[in-house]
């Protein structure tokens, strides 16, 4: 009895091992592939995806993969989506199974490249052993910050790039070949995109005018202007710093006021008599929209020690999911008409609310309206949804009592309360945007020109 424990611990010790060398074995080949073996890694398809799951693999293994083609749909924490292959070949094993969870970065399968068939006979018999163990998959992200280094290999080989990173450089109209990935493999990421355009990536018109047009055919919309970037100023960095000290995180100070919506809701009747679905908080998004691009020091951003002033207004709207909240973006929101922003929110909320909205429709923006007033809310205030720096609740419209003229008389009420970054967005900026958006929605014509 007491010689079993001695020799069991030398007999299990190469399996511990073995585990905790995998991960080494399985980020090599998705740096270099040099023995045939291509790593499929987990994407990071949202800015707050930390692991995804696999709800199904639309390949099997011994199926023939083509770059591009959509190889397993994965379910990220705000939506469904479909993951592309980046190399063509064959798909020798599957390591992560459906309904299965593995973190960004980790490799959830593995191709065969073209013309290395012998090679991928032998590698794939020993890859089984660590499969059933979640430790080789767990830990697989040690070696990530490794990848960068070799972000230079696939300009002489294939590109590799997130599906997100290629849409913006597209409607960037960036070569995203010129940018170096940090991600993955050296894959081409949209933080990488981002940076590229904040040091002045070259965007030509010709291609960007295409995009845009493709993108609303219907109501051509001018070409999205890019992104200024600019270093926070000796002021700012001290505002930012005591902000923080007071308010960690992002610091938030609130702004309210009470709009007078009698005309708004005037309009949204004669919207309905006239079969057109307009609601009030399609007319809230527009004058928002307006309002930003007016006040434009709302419209920016804080990315370390740098400032992003946006060039194009990208409203979020909040919508509530049985799972939690998403923000899906309308863009140049402030270049739509009414009925065109009406179809696009109703269209972003129901395919927010079925997981079936992509990376690039819920990332990104420059402010979010966030609106309770369905629920019997009257005035609230909201948390901001990074790395915006403002966001917009809004309460019911209920009739009050209130003073006009020395009468007392009925009005349709509305609260709105912005909440602020306060080390990028100060006091007077908010309530002048406020001011603007009042008198938007007190005189709604002013949202039709």
């Amino acid at each position: 009895g007491g010689s079993a424990p001695a020799p069991a611990p030398v007999a299990p010790a190469p399996a511990p091992v073995a585990p905790a060398a995998a991960p080494a074995p399985a980020a090599a080949p998705a740096a270099g592939g040099s023995e045939g073996r291509i790593a499929i890694q987990m994407p990071s398809l949202s800015p707050t995806m930390t692991e995804g799951k696999i709800v199904k693999w639309l390949k099997k293994v011994g199926d023939k993969v083509s770059s591009g083609e959509a190889i397993a749909e994965l379910e990220t924490d705000k939506s469904n989506l479909e993951i592309e292959a980046y190399d063509d070949g064959t798909l020798s094993e599957i390591v992560v199974g459906e309904n299965q969870t593995a973190p960004v970065g980790s490799p959830i399968a593995y191709l065969t490249a073209k013309g290395a068939k012998s090679a991928a006979a032998p590698a794939a018999k020993p890859a089984p052993a660590p499969t059933p163990a979640a430790a080789p998959v767990a830990q697989a992200p040690v070696s990530a910050p490794k990848a960068p280094q070799a972000a230079p290999a696939p300009a002489g080989r294939r590109l590799r790039a997130s599906p997100l990173a290629k849409k913006i450089a597209r409607d960037r109209g960036l070569d995203i070949n010129q940018v170096q990935g940090s991600g993955p493999s050296g894959r081409v990421v949209k933080r990488d995109i981002e940076a590229a355009l904040a040091r002045g990536g070259t965007a030509p018109v010709a291609t960007a005018a295409p995009t845009v047009a493709k993108k609303a055919p219907s109501a051509p919309v001018a070409a999205r202007v890019e992104a200024r970037t600019e270093p926070l100023s000796s002021m700012r960095k001290v505002i930012a710093q005591r902000m923080t000290e007071v308010k960690p995180g992002v610091p938030h100070f609130y702004l309210t006021i009470e709009v007078e919506m009698d005309a708004a809701v005037k309009v949204r009747e004669e919207a309905k008599a006239m079969e057109l679905k307009v609601s009030v908080n399609d007319l809230i998004v527009k004058a928002v929209a307006m309002a930003v691009r007016r006040y434009p020091r709302v419209n920016v951003s804080l990315q370390g020690d740098q400032v992003i002033h946006h060039g194009s207004v990208d409203v979020g709207i909040a919508v509530a999911l049985e799972q939690g909240l998403i923000t899906p973006i309308v863009r140049d929101a402030d270049q739509k008409g009414l009925q065109q922003l009406s179809t696009e929110i109703r269209e972003l909320a129901e395919r927010a609310r079925k997981r079936a909205l992509k990376p690039d429709e819920y990332t990104g923006g420059s402010i979010t309206v966030s609106n309770l007033g369905m629920y019997g809310i009257d005035n609230f205030a909201a948390i901001i949804n990074p790395p915006q720096a403002s966001i917009l609740a809004v309460g019911a419209v209920t009739d009050k009592a209130v003073v006009r003229d020395g009468q007392i008389v009925v009005r349709k009420m509305m609260s709105a309360t912005l909440s602020c970054d306060h080390r990028i967005v100060d006091g007077a900026i908010g309530a002048e945007f406020l001011r603007e958006l009042r008198g938007l929605l007190e005189h709604p014509t002013r949202l039709l020109f």
